[in-house]
């Protein structure tokens, strides 16, 4: 706890929110760098539809700022730098997933980064829950996501 009696201070609160609004403006740049490719590519037969996409990440980021802003700002919180670091790396590989699989169309290493997000989004969702239970239930869904991409990822590089 911080001087303010606040679990992460304002710092903790700007470097979230920091990490996250990055986190939305590099992935959509980078998503939208080639559309033609993406759309030839061959689809898992459990791809959802494109609609799903465009409903699900910005409740995402949603999730991920309301969350942050929380749970940094909680008194109850503990761990909030821990969680804030596991984060930014979550953030560093998913948007390495996006980067590799958008311009350079490296699918296999880009599923490997998007493996790594993952699972770094379900320690931070275990890191989060500790302090606030209903906060790590509302970033399960996120974590859900991430794993159902990585899967496709999977198939993706395997059809294509």
């Amino acid at each position: 706890m911080t001087g303010s009696g606040v679990a992460g201070g304002w710092a903790a609160t700007v470097v979230w929110v920091g990490v996250v609004v990055v986190y939305a403006g590099l992935s959509s740049v980078w998503t939208a760098h080639d559309p033609g490719w993406y759309s030839r590519l061959a689809k898992p037969s459990f791809q959802p539809p494109d609609l799903v996409f465009g409903i699900v990440w910005p409740l995402n980021f949603l999730a991920l700022l309301g969350v942050g802003v929380w749970f940094t700002r909680s008194a109850d919180a503990t761990g909030v730098w821990p969680a804030t670091l596991v984060l930014a790396a979550s953030v560093v590989a998913a948007l390495a997933w996006a980067w590799l699989f958008y311009v350079p169309h490296r699918i296999g290493a880009a599923t490997v980064a998007l493996a790594v997000a993952a699972v770094l989004t379900w320690v931070l969702v275990v890191l989060v829950a500790r302090s606030l239970p209903w906060a790590g239930l509302v970033l399960a869904p996120y974590a859900v996501w991430l794993s159902i991409a990585t899967a496709l990822s999977v198939q993706y590089a395997r059809l294509n």
